[in-house]
C-alpha cells in the first residue's frame, strides 16, 4: 500500500476529488453488484464527472458522528486498540483501487469498519450475518492495505454492538481485483457504460442518451429471444404476486375500517388520509382554451412494448 494523501485538514470538497480517481470501498460492493443502495452504473457517473457531489442525509450523519463511540465500544467489547489511519492509500499494483479506512487495530495487521444500523435492517446482522456489500468493503482494505484480517462492528439502535472478524481470503480479492480492474479500465477510463443492470440509474442513463424515437427506423433483434421469452414470464409472475398483495391489502383494509393504524408485537400498518391539489384540466381546455394552450407543456418519452410474434 501507499499513501495517496493524508486526510488531517483536508476539506469534504477535496476529499470527494481524490475519491473520483479511484473505487473506494463503499464503491465495491455496487461495482460488484451486490450494494442494494447503489448500482454499478451509479458509480460509473460519480467516477466519469466532473462535477463534486455533496451527499447527506441524516444515516450518514449518524454514521459519522456515531464512528468513535462505535470504535469505543468495540475497543471495550473485544480489549483490542485502534488509531486513525489519517490517510487515503492506494494499491500499488491497481493504483485505482483506493482506501479510506475508520480505524487500523493495534497490533494486529488488521482494520476496523464502523457501522450504525436502524433497528429495521437488525435482521440483516443475525445469525453471525454480514451484508454482502460490507463484506466486500472489508475485503477491498484488505486488498488495498496488504492486511490479514478486518473487523467490522455495528451499532444497531436499540439492540446494541455486533462485531465480526473477517479473515484474508486470497481467491476472493483475486476475483475483486479483476472486476475492479475490468471496471476501470474497461469502463471508467473508456467512458464505456457498464452492462445493464436494472437500477433505476441505468434507466435514466438510457433515457438521456437515447430520448427519441427515429419513426423510420428499425433494427433486425437479435440475440434476444431468450431474455424476452423470461420477461414474459417475469410480467405474468408480477400480475399474480400483485393480486396476492392487493388481496391481503384489502383484507386488512376491511378489517381497519376507518381506523388510521393498526399494530401488533411485529407489525405496525398505517392507512392515512392523503390530501392532493390535482388540476382538472380536462375542463380547463373547454372552459379557457387559450389559457390552457398558453400553459401547456409538450413532454416526450418513449414507450416500451413487447409482443409475441
Amino acid at each position: 500500500m501507499k499513501k495517496l494523501v493524508s486526510t488531517t485538514g483536508l476539506s469534504e470538497e477535496e476529499w470527494l476529488a481524490y475519491r473520483k480517481r479511484g473505487i473506494g470501498g463503499s464503491d465495491a460492493g455496487a461495482v460488484c453488484g451486490l450494494n442494494p443502495y447503489s448500482s454499478p452504473m451509479n458509480i460509473y457517473q460519480d467516477k466519469i464527472s466532473d462535477e463534486i457531489e455533496k451527499k447527506d442525509n441524516e444515516a450518514m450523519r449518524l454514521g459519522r458522528d456515531l464512528e468513535d463511540y462505535v470504535a469505543q465500544r468495540f475497543m471495550e467489547e473485544t480489549g483490542l486498540k485502534v488509531r486513525k489511519a489519517n490517510a487515503m492509500f492506494y494499491d500499488e499494483e491497481n493504483p485505482f483501487m483506493l482506501a479510506d479506512v475508520d480505524r487500523l487495530i493495534v497490533g494486529e495487521k488488521a482494520g476496523l469498519e464502523c457501522k450504525t444500523v436502524n433497528a429495521y435492517s437488525a435482521d440483516k446482522w443475525e445469525n453471525g450475518n454480514i451484508p454482502p456489500h460490507y463484506q466486500i468493503q472489508c475485503y477491498h482494505y484488505m486488498a488495498v492495505l496488504g492486511l490479514d484480517a478486518w473487523y467490522i462492528a455495528a451499532l444497531i439502535f436499540g439492540k446494541g454492538l455486533v462485531y465480526h472478524k473477517i479473515l484474508r481470503d486470497e481467491s476472493v480479492i483475486k476475483n475483486l481485483r479483476s472486476i475492479e480492474k475490468d471496471f476501470w479500465q474497461n469502463h471508467v477510463e473508456k467512458k464505456n457504460p457498464p452492462e445493464a443492470d436494472g437500477s433505476d440509474a441505468f434507466d435514466a442513463w438510457i433515457k438521456g442518451a437515447f430520448p427519441k424515437a427515429d419513426s423510420e427506423k428499425a433494427v433486425h433483434l437479435q440475440g434476444f429471444d431468450e431474455g424476452l421469452k423470461r420477461r414474459m414470464e417475469v410480467a405474468e409472475l408480477i400480475k399474480k404476486l400483485t393480486k396476492e398483495k392487493n388481496e391481503i391489502e384489502q383484507k386488512i383494509k376491511v378489517y381497519m375500517g376507518n381506523a388510521e393504524s393498526a399494530e401488533n408485537e411485529n407489525f405496525r400498518v398505517y392507512w392515512k388520509n392523503i390530501e392532493s391539489n390535482t388540476l382538472d384540466t380536462a375542463r380547463l381546455k373547454e372552459e379557457m382554451p387559450d389559457v390552457y394552450k398558453k400553459y401547456s407543456k409538450i413532454s416526450l418519452s418513449r414507450r416500451f412494448t413487447v409482443k409475441a410474434a
